[in-house]
């Protein structure tokens, strides 16, 4: 089963390479989350994470697809079930983070939706490509930083990871020089605009963002 808004996963990865930035939006208000979104893709963002976290996320990413179109491609995070792939689909996610291997990372190769797949160590590297990701989200990416990227793409260097955590400007431009092939960046670009916070405030750190990167 492929859903019609699915990235292939070829072109997932070539979205990430190209751009090299994805935001992840996690809030409290499903309202605020979508002018947040839609903030993110007017002021230039082509990547965008919906966390399921978020209250009425599907609606979210549903009611994003609908105002931007083909603006921005709007994936679904936090997926952690089966049931959680099924509803990012039906909500027209076209493709999947999860926190973790889990069952969620097949469930959404079987639906046709590439998989951002979270992993921490040389194991669950191995058993993200093993059960169909696109890409290693690697997570969370503080814990080790710059350095424990450098020390899995010595026995990986053809895995895309994507360094996921505590990413500021700083840190994003580090891990891209190591060869990461994007970054997944929250609260550091959204900052309280998901919450109902700021939206002036998120675009001039959109525009840092972009800028370095």
């Amino acid at each position: 089963m492929t859903t019609s808004n699915a990235l292939d996963a070829a072109r997932f990865l070539e979205t990430l390479a190209e751009w090299r930035l994805l935001a992840i939006v996690r809030g409290s208000d499903p309202d605020a989350a979508l002018r947040t979104v839609i903030t993110l893709a007017e002021e230039g963002v082509r990547l965008i994470e919906v966390s399921l976290v978020t209250p009425d996320a599907p609606r979210v990413i549903r009611e994003a697809r609908a105002a931007l179109g083909g603006a921005a491609d709007l994936g679904a995070g936090t997926v952690v079930t089966a049931d959680d792939a099924r509803r990012s689909a039906d909500a027209g996610a076209s493709y999947l983070v999860t926190p973790a291997v889990s069952e969620a990372v097949r469930a959404g190769r079987e639906l046709g939706l590439p998989v951002l797949a979270g992993a921490l160590t040389p194991t669950e590297v191995v058993a993200a490509l093993d059960a169909g990701a696109a890409a290693v989200k690697l997570f969370p990416a503080s814990l080790g930083g710059v350095r424990h990227l450098r020390a899995l793409r010595d026995p990986f260097p053809h895995v895309p990871f994507v360094p996921v955590g505590g990413v500021g400007v700083a840190e994003a431009v580090e891990y891209l020089d190591a060869g990461a092939v994007a970054v997944g960046v929250g609260s550091p670009l959204v900052g309280d605009a998901a919450r109902g916070g700021d939206l002036d405030g998120l675009r001039e750190r959109v525009k840092s963002f972009l800028e370095a990167l």
